[in-house]
């Protein structure tokens, strides 16, 4: 990152999945207890689907693709109840609600870019507190764009005023990463919330505090 911690940041822009929300299906499928030889086919035909990232685009509806699933399937029980609200796989990552919650308070904007289904969302937003610490973003199925298209990107600096080279982006998935760069935004590529804040605290956007 030589020459950019000259940059003004005024924005940090977030990813949700496995940056903020824990997303980790395989382990929810063990949680619900499934045997263990139709765990990796329910992953793979849920959550590798074709349908799924449709979903994400907001250009079919989850009943639609949990049918879908089924009529395909020998498992169709079993992705029904796989299916029977799946959003509790989503959980807050603590370490990394700290670090927003940080940078609430240091005055930056806060906002979103992701890639979310439609009902997950609404899940989310009602049951974690966190997201009112986010000053706006941009919701793959609210626009029916995808990370990495230039567009969704673009989207968020045009609906906020906001500028990509005074913004930070973090993301989980390296490619969402090299995208933002190529737009302007500082990208940070997430692996784990220590990390992350050793990256903020070498940018100057966090203050290097022990705990």
């Amino acid at each position: 990152m030589r020459g950019e911690e000259k940059r003004i940041i005024k924005n940090i822009v977030f990813d949700l999945g496995n940056v903020l929300l824990e997303f980790k299906p395989i382990e929810y499928l063990k949680d619900k207890e499934f045997e263990e030889d139709k765990i990796k086919e329910l992953y793979e035909e849920i959550f590798l689907s074709k349908e799924w990232p449709m979903l994400d685009r907001g250009v079919i509806t989850e009943e639609e693709v949990i049918n879908i699933l089924c009529e395909r399937s020998r498992n169709a029980d079993l992705i029904r109840k796989a299916m029977d609200n799946w959003y509790e796989i989503l959980k807050p990552i603590k370490e990394s609600i700290d670090i927003l919650k940080e940078l609430k308070e240091a005055g930056y904007g806060l906002y979103i870019i992701s890639n979310f289904h439609h009902l997950a969302y609404e899940n989310v937003t009602k049951r974690f507190e966190f997201f009112n610490y986010f000053d706006g973003g941009v919701i793959s199925y609210e626009e029916k764009l995808l990370k990495p298209e230039d567009e969704i990107y673009r989207k968020l600096l045009q609906k906020y005023n906001i500028k990509a080279e005074e913004s930070v982006f973090i993301d989980d998935t390296l490619v969402n990463i090299e995208k933002s760069r190529e737009l302007g935004f500082l990208g940070i590529h997430f692996d784990n919330p220590n990390n992350l804040r050793k990256k903020l605290i070498d940018l100057g956007v966090l203050k290097n505090i022990l705990y």
